[in-house]
């Protein structure tokens, strides 16, 4: 079975969704399934029809979520000892040796990828190439727009 690498930050973020759908909001979908119900003819019952494509949806993405923290490999990046390269979980501080640009990723799990955040995924063109890298170090990235060359400012493990 493949892991999916997260970090902790991520697979608590998943841990609580997981929380909120089975405890809080099934209970509510299932409340709007029998008030709905309760109306009568279900065949023409848009309300019930509603709350029961809403209830198939929450139960699907608990199954969904269920699935990536069986499959989860949690790293701790303040735990490894990276030797001041790029891994898993490295916050990196990145020029654009072309514009000057300054940039702040970090590197995490396909799930936890958030470009506006700051945060992407290891499987990332960028994370790719960066991976094992040291400060100071230049990288020619292939990106949707061509070639970016990207040098490492600084990494943080936090």
């Amino acid at each position: 079975m493949n892991k999916n690498p997260m970090t902790a930050r991520g697979a608590d973020k998943l841990r609580e969704e997981l929380r909120y759908r089975k405890s809080e909001l099934r209970p509510q979908i299932i409340a709007a399934v029998e008030e709905a119900r309760a109306h009568g003819d279900l065949k023409e019952n848009a309300e019930y029809h509603a709350a029961r494509e809403q209830h198939g949806f929450n139960e699907g993405r608990i199954t969904e979520i269920e699935g990536k923290l069986s499959t989860a490999q949690i790293i701790d990046v303040t735990q490894l000892n990276a030797h001041g390269k790029v891994v898993f979980g490295t916050t990196m501080d990145l020029a654009d040796a072309d514009t000057g640009e300054e940039l702040r990723y970090q590197i995490v799990g396909e799930d936890e990828a958030d470009i506006k955040a700051g945060m992407i995924s290891v499987n990332s063109p960028i994370a790719r190439a960066l991976i094992g890298k040291g400060e100071g170090d230049v990288v020619d990235v292939q990106v949707p727009s061509g070639i970016r060359q990207l040098e490492v400012v600084a990494l943080h493990y936090i």
